[in-house]
């Protein structure tokens, strides 16, 4: 049987594919096109329903011991971070009721990589387009450092690349390799080249931010000023880059494009496409932001709201020894693993992430959840940020979702501290 489908793992959420169900060896076959990251993705599926059980502290135990024991965790702990946040918008919205009544920071998996792009909108603003925009007007894209084809593997076909929306579209790889430019070779109505990086990504964005500005540059680099001289005769131009691929500080490139952007748009037209946000982590970026009016990496605590793009980095709070409680969530990526720490853990992932024991005494709970687009229903926000995808079972896999835990686990926690205070 085959199953129409919105593939959950990556930030595009492509939703022209499907899956096969029941192939002999219990395996889902992906169908109506190609990505290598989704048919990875749905290997790590069977298509019978789970018998994953949580673990307390490495041994099985049910559903009411394991929540009954995070409750336990998070009413001991001062200062809880939760981290990872691989969930749909059900799941986030849980996920801020329970933060906001621990007193929890928040910060994705991903966190690095989502704040280039929060702080650049934050100090800077942007021009910021769609999938659907890049596709069906962009006569001029520029990829960012290379094809983003780890990221998001399908990526170039979701712009348009080889369809008659646009009569001639060029392509730009800026800092690409050949083998970027020979994957768009064969492609109808596309012409593709290859610009060197000048120095590093840093240094290319400020020459050409530069020239597409006017200035005058002495021993401009020709192809850089070809490339913005290509930029002005666009008719809409659009830049392209994976946020996940971008240095440290990466977010001063972002605002080097948003500069240029801004001085195309005073004579032509022209716009950002970021792509990131994969995992869930996006979504729960956006469901924080509607639900308090603050990104991740933000806490509901003695002090009110408080946003802390540095301070509250999950990598650093753990380093520093500023929190005393983990709570992961991880249900789409079972590769997705909590860091390394002596802290007791809260997990909520798929059933092959469940981390090994850590020896008698320590606090560790595992509960498997479903995976939405697999095993249950759910939502996310694309990468382009403007669209809302519902995702479809294919099968029921009988595991309990990110948001029904949440919620038990939200109650358990408001019992414990009432009977504490009664």
């Amino acid at each position: 049987m085959t199953t129409p489908w919105t593939c959950p793992f990556c930030p595009l959420l492509c939703d022209d594919l499907a899956v096969r169900v029941g192939q002999p060896d219990g395996s889902f076959e992906l169908v109506g096109g190609d990505c290598a990251l989704a048919q990875a993705a749905i290997k790590r599926f069977a298509t019978t329903p789970s018998t994953a059980t949580p673990t307390l502290n490495g041994q099985a135990c049910g559903l009411d011991a394991a929540i009954s024991a995070a409750a336990r965790v998070l009413a001991g702990s001062r200062q809880p971070l939760f981290a990872g946040l691989g969930t749909d918008v059900a799941g986030a919205r849980a996920l801020y009721r329970l933060a906001c009544d621990s007193g929890a920071i928040s910060d994705a998996a991903q966190g690095a990589a989502l704040m280039h792009g929060q702080r650049t909108l934050q100090d800077h603003g942007g021009f910021v387009t769609t999938l659907a925009e890049v596709r069906t007007r962009a006569d001029l894209i520029v990829f960012v450092g290379g094809l983003q084809t780890q990221t998001a593997p399908r990526l170039w076909q979701r712009c348009g690349m080889g369809e008659d929306t646009v009569s001639e579209r060029h392509i730009v790889i800026l800092g690409g390799s050949a083998d970027d430019v020979d994957a768009l070779g064969g492609l109808a109505q596309v012409s593709a080249e290859s610009v060197p990086l000048q120095g590093d990504l840093f240094e290319t964005v400020a020459l050409l931010g530069a020239l597409v500005a006017g200035r005058t540059l002495h021993e401009a680099p020709p192809a850089l000023a070809a490339l913005a001289a290509r930029l002005h005769a666009a008719r809409y131009a659009v830049f392209v880059g994976a946020v996940a691929d971008l240095p440290a500080q990466g977010a001063l490139i972002m605002e080097g494009l948003y500069r240029a952007v801004s001085e195309l748009n005073r004579r032509t037209r022209a716009a950002v496409l970021w792509v990131g946000g994969g995992d869930g982590a996006g979504t729960v970026n956006q469901a924080f932001t509607w639900l308090s009016g603050l990104p991740l990496r933000s806490r509901a605590g003695p002090g009110g709201l408080e946003h802390e793009p540095l301070l509250f980095d999950a990598s650093r709070l753990l380093a520093d020894g500023a929190v005393d409680a983990l709570l992961w969530v991880s249900s789409f990526d079972p590769t997705a693993s909590p860091p390394a720490t002596t802290l007791p853990q809260i997990v909520l992932g798929h059933p092959a992430s469940a981390p090994a024991p850590r020896g008698a005494g320590a606090d560790l709970v595992f509960i498997p959840v479903s995976t939405p687009g697999i095993g249950s229903a759910g939502h996310l926000f694309r990468t382009d940020g403007g669209v809302v995808l519902p995702l479809f079972p294919v099968y029921r896999d009988g595991l309990p979702g990110v948001a029904e835990v949440l919620g038990r686990l939200t109650a358990a926690l408001g019992s414990l501290r009432a009977g504490a205070g009664a």
